[in-house]
């Protein structure tokens, strides 16, 4: 039997380096196609749940091992609300779910809890507002179909709870894989640098929109958002006064000072995950978080998945006038792995 390949090809007789040869685009398109005979767009369509399949109510209580006990109820009580915040929370069940459908074998790096609740419009370092993906804890290498099948699949449970018709919530899930796919052809033809510069900003996105109400309505929250300021909207409610300094106001059980006893592990815990954040960040952005001072930590109850993992909220100061506040999220390992 002949050795498999090298990936990387053999010096040539100049010493150098070889250029590493790429498929086309076209063979790249031949090759997607090709993988329809043994993975046919068909084959997604029908799910039906095993003989053995895992109670669904045994993996919750496997994924709240290593919470935080007492938020766990906190947890369990929006998960019941309806469907769709059951949905969020129950991102275990679902990656149960995907390891049994059909996959082409093509992988990427995941978002791992891709639902329409974790994308929306956030502001880049420089404060330009793009359309994003907001949750990442739970990223890792997997089949490109797991995210794309949640995705849809909240779209449908949203639509629901919002009292939409089925052809309503059809229509919604039609259109995001739609888009997906319209978005992934039109990437397919793009540089390697045309990728890694691409995101979708929120004007052009709204400008896009069809129904000039629901467009005139964005552009009105659009303006809000860019009018407020955050360390300014944030700072009062978040905060309070002991003596000169300022901390991190009491709101439990959602954001709450641990016990003394704990405290000092939980600033423990923030000054290391800064020091590693701020050796992950480059010079210029590293020299402005180095005139921030750690004033205080609490912990904070967030989202529906994440509730009773360790949520870390950061109040830093520089001066009088300057505050930032950071939130620091423990992450375990993901749920499908």
């Amino acid at each position: 039997m002949k050795p498999a390949p090298s990936i990387l090809a053999a010096p040539s007789a100049t010493g150098k380096q070889p250029a590493k040869s790429r498929p086309s685009l076209a063979e790249l398109r031949a090759l997607g196609k090709a993988l329809r005979e043994t993975c046919p767009r068909s084959s997604h369509a029908v799910w039906k749940a095993p003989a053995n399949r895992p109670d669904p109510l045994r993996l919750l209580e496997q994924s709240n091992q290593g919470r935080i006990t007492s938020l766990i109820p906190i947890r369990n009580g929006r998960m019941v609300r309806t469907p769709f915040t059951f949905y969020r929370g129950a991102a275990l069940n679902m990656a149960a779910d995907l390891a049994g459908t059909p996959v082409t074998g093509l992988r990427v790096q995941a978002c791992g809890d891709c639902h329409l609740q974790n994308i929306g419009a956030y502001a880049t370092p420089e404060r330009r507002l793009v359309f994003d993906i907001n949750d990442l804890d739970e990223t890792l290498p997997a089949p490109w179909e797991w995210d794309v099948k949640r995705l849809a699949a909240s779209f449908v449970l949203a639509s629901r709870d919002n009292g939409l018709s089925r052809g309503d919530a059809r229509d919604a899930a039609l259109a995001c894989v739609r888009a997906y796919r319209q978005r992934m052809a039109q990437y397919s033809g793009m540089t390697a640098l045309e990728i890694w510069y691409a995101s979708i900003d929120i004007e052009k996105l709204i400008s896009g929109i069809e129904d000039a109400q629901t467009r005139r309505r964005d552009l009105k929250r659009l303006a809000t958002i860019r009018a407020s300021n955050a360390s300014e909207h944030h700072f009062p409610r978040l905060s309070t006064r002991a003596g000169q300094a300022p901390t991190i106001r009491d709101n439990p059980p959602l954001i709450y000072h641990p016990r003394a006893e704990g405290n000092d592990s939980l600033e423990v815990l923030a000054r290391e995950a800064l020091a590693g954040y701020r050796n992950s960040l480059p010079d210029d952005r590293r020299a402005l978080l180095d005139r921030f001072d750690l004033a205080d930590v609490a912990l904070k109850v967030v989202g529906v998945g994440s509730v009773g993992t360790r949520c870390i909220v950061a109040l830093m100061t520089a001066g009088e006038k300057d505050r930032l506040f950071l939130q620091m999220k423990e992450t375990g390992p993901s749920a499908r792995l």
